[in-house]
């Protein structure tokens, strides 16, 4: 998003008076204030329903706090999220970045923290979403990698698989089941000149 554009911010703060600075603060940076949650809760359906740019979200909220209202968000409507505290630290921004948040601010924040917040959590929440993408890829290429590892018992004569509960499978049917891969029948040169020698394309008179 441009940052000429209308940016709509919900503000989730129970505490009335920190709300109404931030209201006032938004409206003279030029940005739009579309609502506001007094619970961890609301604030997770308020930006279902809404779909604000980014959420200004208290960590200290009612029902449920800022930080699992945050991870719910990211994995119900990722939004951007700038996190609101009274005491920073590191142990705290290191538990906000897991949750999904992109920046935060300190209380009571300042016009021109709140402006820089959201707009760093504006940036920066596109290569979040990316990077959580990225690794949900990578774990399930490795649990597909783990799923074929390993010795596969498998019959001398007719070729089933056997799995690791006990059952015997066709080795097309578990390679399916257990990969990307799929089959096409087709007959080998071999198997031809045995079952079909009158008929075999491949004998050479």
């Amino acid at each position: 998003m441009h940052i000429k554009d209308k940016i709509r911010v919900l503000v989730a703060e129970d505490n009335q008076v920190v709300a109404e600075l931030i209201k006032q603060s938004l409206a003279k940076i030029g940005f739009e204030m579309i609502g506001l949650a007094i619970t961890g809760s609301q604030a997770v359906e308020m930006t279902i329903a809404l779909c604000p740019d980014v959420v200004l979200m208290d960590i200290e909220m009612p029902d449920l706090d800022g930080l699992e209202a945050t991870k719910q968000i990211q994995r119900r409507q990722p939004t951007p999220v700038v996190i609101l505290t009274i005491h920073e630290g590191e142990d705290l921004i290191e538990k906000a970045s897991e949750v999904g948040a992109s920046a935060y601010l300190t209380k009571p924040p300042k016009v021109q923290e709140i402006e820089r917040a959201i707009i760093m959590a504006l940036a920066r929440h596109g290569d979040l979403m990316e990077c959580w993408r990225l690794n949900r890829e990578l774990e399930k290429a490795l649990k597909e990698i783990k799923e074929l590892q390993g010795i596969l018992p498998i019959c001398s004569s007719c070729k089933k698989i056997r799995d690791d509960k006990g059952y015997w499978n066709q080795i097309e049917s578990y390679f399916r089941l257990h990969s990307e891969i799929g089959f096409t029948h087709s007959i080998c040169p071999d198997c031809a000149a045995l079952l079909y020698p009158d008929f075999n394309p491949y004998n050479k008179k």
